[in-house]
């Protein structure tokens, strides 16, 4: 884990408050009180572009049998050859996105969550992206994207919304670079916002309902007579 000195400073004050927190207060995420659940770990990628601070986020391909067509951090299920979630979220973003590990400084690991749709239990790995390089996807039938969003189109209050679900849950939203983020992953960037300090005052009363491409439910191919 990097020390604080060695981050830079637009970066520092999540650093510490990431280290800083304890449980994660999103109760739907609290993971299975016996125990279940398959480990795993996410990659929360933060780098400066030319639009400032951004994170690395990608777009599941429409037909994996879970979480179909949503926006998700590189990330995945922990290996037995894994020694920790680090290395697990490291693999996974090299496996799913060519993300070199050596360009990336681990800040802190959250505590973590679980998704029951995939049953894991699945640990953010927060990380500073100090050299970033081309991405793209190397294997389509998982990640159908790649994209650096700006924080700053995250923090836009025209871009959050609270995302209605068809069985009446709410939770947070967002629209950026052409992506609807919901559920997880909107959770998770959230949370970031907060913690960094780059949070802006935005109407909660705004819903827009979840659409069908990114509910996370298998595409369906045709049937060919």
């Amino acid at each position: 884990m990097i020390p604080l000195e060695g981050l830079p400073a637009w970066i520092r004050p999540l650093a510490v408050a990431a280290r800083e927190v304890g449980v994660v207060d999103v109760a739907r995420f609290a993971p299975p009180p016996d125990g279940g659940g398959r480990e795993s770990a996410v990659l929360i990628a933060l780098t400066w572009t030319v639009d400032g601070p951004s994170v690395l986020l990608i777009e599941r391909a429409a037909d994996m049998r879970t979480h179909a067509g949503q926006v998700a951090f590189p990330g995945g299920a922990v290996d037995p050859a894994d020694s920790t979630h680090v290395s697990a979220a490291l693999r996974e973003a090299e496996e799913e996105v060519g993300l070199e590990p050596s360009t990336v400084h681990v800040i802190a690991e959250l505590a973590p969550m679980f998704l029951p749709p995939s049953g894991f239990v699945v640990t953010p790995v927060l990380a500073w992206w100090s050299d970033p390089h081309p991405v793209a996807p190397v294997d389509e039938a998982e990640v159908a994207g790649v994209a650096l969003v700006p924080i700053s189109e995250l923090t836009d209050p025209a871009n959050r919304f609270r995302v209605v679900h068809p069985s009446g849950w709410l939770g947070p939203g967002f629209e950026a670079r052409g992506l609807f983020i919901w559920g997880f992953t909107a959770g998770l960037l959230d949370l970031l916002l907060t913690l960094g300090g780059w949070a802006q005052p935005w109407d909660e009363a705004q819903r827009r309902p979840l659409p069908s491409a990114v509910s996370g439910v298998r595409a369906t191919r045709p049937r060919t007579p």
